[in-house]
């Protein structure tokens, strides 16, 4: 074959690999609704007297983290109360530029309990890094750390930033992986107030 046949064959190829996954965009961005939070499916459990399926609860995961002075925090301890977990690190860039929504949703929100967590890892994130950084910041939220990464292997926060919605009663409603913007995050606290 020619080189100049090739060339123009190899062209061609790509044009069209480019106008398929342009095309392929358009048609799935028209079903995107902009939402990244997504939710458990109701679990039918039978039928009730009335007719209506009952729904499944899917209790969240308890864990242990802790907190500025060392003292073990749990999960249960905000039983009763709604509860938002977000796992961070100060490396992680999108955590970063999520977190002046954090604050703000907190200072907002105080019916709702936020525990910041920091994925400690103790190599690539610290204790002293991660304290560094939200002194620097001036956030006022509550940050505890994850230094057995027993909160991470619970919820399977592999991935960073990761923010888990739980309901009063200590039961999951939804999660979301990767950052949040302020309107997002708002609609995950809309399911759990």
């Amino acid at each position: 074959m020619k080189p100049l046949v090739k060339w123009g064959l190899i062209a061609l190829a790509c044009v069209v690999v480019f106008v398929g996954i342009y095309v392929l965009y358009d048609v799935l961005k028209e079903n995107y609704d902009g939402e990244s939070i997504a939710t458990k499916e109701p679990v039918s459990q039978g039928q009730t007297g009335s007719g209506e399926g009952e729904t499944k609860k899917h209790p969240a995961p308890n864990f242990t983290v802790y907190n500025e002075k060392g003292e073990e925090v749990k999960l249960s301890d905000f039983l009763g109360k709604p509860v938002v977990l977000n796992f961070w690190a100060s490396w992680c860039y999108y955590c970063k530029e999520e977190m002046p929504d954090f604050d703000a949703a907190y200072k907002n929100h105080p019916e709702i309990q936020f525990l910041m967590i920091n994925v400690t890892d103790g190599s690539s994130e610290t204790v002293e890094s991660a304290r560094a950084y939200v002194e620097s910041e001036g956030y006022s939220f509550p940050v505890v750390y994850d230094t057995t990464l027993e909160a991470a292997s619970a919820y399977g926060a592999s991935g960073l930033p990761m923010t888990v919605f739980i309901d009063r009663e200590g039961n999951y409603v939804a999660y979301a992986s990767g950052m949040l913007d302020a309107e997002t995050l708002e609609y995950g606290l809309s399911m759990i107030k």
